[in-house]
């Protein structure tokens, strides 16, 4: 059988991985085969790798060259720069990618900087969309300092939103301030409200803390649990904002099509409309030491590893 280096969940190894071996792709008619130079990790998938299912490899963010084209003519002809979204494997020298999951790379973006634009710059993309016009809103954005944040803060702005972003770190709050946001606080309880609209990350008792902030017939979108605390709400704190909903958000059940938007995000890029927040890039063989580095919140914005 023929393999390609990659890295595999190892639950005895530093950060739960290792550097192995794992089968050649084989890609189905409509994947291409996309020879990675470049992936970022994203939060999820520190999490997955501390009970990882059977068969699954990280990697969803990355960006590289259009090895060979899908087999059902879809998709970009060989040699195409791509940015890609495959659902697991792309920790790897190469990976398969449906088709309905690569957009093309203009030679200006790196591919470093196109990395992160998988999971980060897709969730951002579908909040916005999710949230409805946001024009002049009072928006509260809970754990602003990841890839997300730093995203979702400079879409919203230039569509002339009041974001307050919460961020533990003031180095990553300044970072925020340059994107727009209009002020910048520790938590969700230092928020001063009403808002119209909030997106809560942190779960935990800054769920509460958020949803008490919430202006009559305003929105919360409720789309992470960074501390990995149960949300509690209490009835008392949600009826405080009459005629408020609560909507549940995951950014790949919202129907749009990967491709499209990932194209959106790299023109926003080219054009110099989205700046993707890059706090580290460093070679592959450095994973495990990059994520240790973001489970212990050392890197602002997003970790990028190079693929020799």
């Amino acid at each position: 059988m023929t393999t390609i280096p990659a890295f595999l969940p190892s639950p005895d190894a530093p950060a739960r991985l290792a550097l192995g071996e794992a089968p050649e792709p084989s890609p189905a008619p409509d994947e291409a085969l996309v020879a990675v130079e470049a992936y970022s990790i994203n939060r999820g998938e520190i999490f997955l790798l501390d009970a990882p299912r059977d068969g699954w490899r990280p990697g969803q963010d990355v960006a590289g060259r259009v090895e060979r084209a899908a087999a059902d003519g879809s998709g970009p002809p060989a040699g195409t720069r791509v940015v890609a979204h495959p659902p697991s494997g792309g920790w790897a020298s190469r990976v398969a990618v449906p088709t309905d999951a690569l957009a093309a790379l203009p030679d200006d973006v790196p591919a470093t900087t196109a990395s992160t634009l998988g999971v980060a710059g897709l969730t951002a993309l579908r909040l916005l969309r999710s949230a409805g016009s946001v024009s002049g809103k009072r928006v509260l954005l809970t754990g602003a300092s990841g890839g997300v944040g730093h995203f979702f803060v400079e879409l919203a702005a230039a569509q002339g939103a009041l974001v307050t972003a919460a961020s533990s770190s003031p180095e990553r709050g300044e970072r925020l301030l340059a994107l727009g946001a209009a002020a910048v606080v520790a938590d969700a309880e230092a928020a001063e409200g009403p808002f119209e609209l909030v997106l809560e990350s942190v779960g935990g008792a800054s769920l509460t803390a958020a949803l008490s902030r919430l202006a009559p017939r305003g929105k919360l979108i409720w789309f992470g649990q960074a501390s990995r605390e149960p949300g509690t709400l209490h009835f008392s704190v949600a009826g405080s904002a009459p005629f408020a909903s609560i909507e549940l958000f995951i950014y790949w059940r919202t129907g749009a099509s990967d491709a499209d938007d990932l194209a959106t995000l790299v023109r926003l890029v080219a054009g110099g409309r989205l700046h993707p927040e890059v706090g580290l890039i460093a070679d592959w063989h450095e994973t495990p030491d990059a994520l240790i580095a973001l489970r212990d919140r050392r890197v602002r914005g997003n970790a990028v590893l190079t693929v020799g």
